[in-house]
């Protein structure tokens, strides 16, 4: 697991690294203005943003568009409103432009769609609100003997020693059932740490690509990132009984990485809603006033090499939704397809 998180750690760095070098040539000198600020920001992302292509963006004409409402008179709110409503045209969950009284965010990757999930639902109906928890992970035996892990942020560091108590006590069950439905994501070291429990040799669980010059094509090589099997002495769950990955459309980042190596293992399927996407690496830089802009400056491959800033699709025959109104009235439809395909597998419905 080491050679896991050094191996990210580097892949991490390097995007860094790489527009340091970058920032190392020659570069116009912004004015704290409104028309320098602004024109700060449409480099950044024109020279370091990495779906400008991917997404047939003319990033040109959209500049263009905006920087002709900036106004000398409009009051500073005006104009952070105006360079986020321009940040939006990109359609990105990683983009945030930071103020000392606000932070930009697009929320449309996850507000336009259905929730397909309600945690009172899941506690009051699903789990009698009589269930373990640790590292962030909400776990515990359904009636039909399926195991059931709710693990709603990868930012929740996990214990190997938690993870052996949880994976005990799922051990026995017939099938198991990992919920991150609302995940938005966090730490790539946390999906190593949960990915090696059901795998049994490397695995490839991805690829980062970085952004090598200011072209909007300029990228490097793909660097595959390898997700290693915990240790013989741990509790694994590989290859023996279904696994089924619950996801809804608030799926983002690193929950999103969690999918496509998921999606690969014989034994997993996908249920539910296509994830939101966040398949781009966020790095941060600054304008001259102070403004932090985070963006999204190096693509993640799925294993098999397609861009998943989109999102994931679920498994063949295992997409499915639960209205809002069947969620209040305590059922949850994608859970309760995931239980029947889990009791299809071991035969209890025969």
């Amino acid at each position: 697991m080491m050679k896991t998180l050094q191996r990210l750690y580097i892949l991490l760095l390097l995007p860094a690294l790489t527009l340091l070098a970058a920032g190392c040539t020659d570069e116009p000198d912004f004015k704290d203005t409104y028309y320098g600020n602004f024109d700060a920001l449409a480099q950044i992302i024109d020279t370091r943003y990495c779906f400008l292509e991917e997404k047939g963006i003319d990033w040109g004409k959209v500049t263009a568009a905006y920087r002709a409402q900036i106004t000398e008179d409009m009051d500073i709110v005006e104009f952070f409103l105006l360079c986020s409503a321009m940040l939006d045209e990109l359609k990105d969950g990683h983009v945030n432009l930071s103020s000392e009284f606000s932070t930009s965010y697009y929320r449309k990757w996850w507000s336009e769609y259905p929730q397909d999930f309600n945690l009172r639902t899941l506690q009051e109906y699903y789990l009698g609100f009589n269930y373990f928890q640790t590292s962030g992970i909400l776990y515990s035996v359904l009636p039909e003997n399926v195991g059931y892990m709710y693990y709603p942020s990868f930012s929740s560091g996990i214990g190997e020693l938690n993870l052996d108590y949880v994976m005990a006590l799922l051990y026995n069950c017939d099938a198991l059932i990992i919920d991150i439905r609302n995940n938005g994501g966090g730490l790539l070291t946390n999906v190593g740490v949960l990915v090696s429990r059901f795998i049994d040799s490397d695995t490839t669980g991805g690829y980062v690509v970085h952004k090598t010059g200011p072209g909007h094509s300029d990228f490097s090589e793909p660097y595959e990132i390898v997700y290693h099997p915990a240790d013989e002495y741990r509790i694994r769950w590989v290859d023996r009984k279904p696994v089924y990955v619950l996801t809804n459309r608030a799926c983002f980042s690193a929950a999103n990485d969690f999918v496509a190596v998921m999606k690969t293992l014989p034994n997993v399927r996908i249920v539910g809603a296509r994830t939101g996407g966040g398949g781009g690496m966020p790095f941060s830089s600054e304008l001259p006033n102070g403004w932090s802009i985070r963006f999204s400056a190096c693509p993640m491959l799925a294993p098999d090499g397609s861009v998943t800033e989109n999102g994931i699709d679920p498994s063949d025959g295992y997409e499915c939704h639960t209205t809002a109104e069947e969620l209040a009235s305590g059922h949850d439809a994608i859970l309760d397809f995931a239980l029947a395909k889990a009791n299809e597998a071991s035969g209890k419905d025969d």
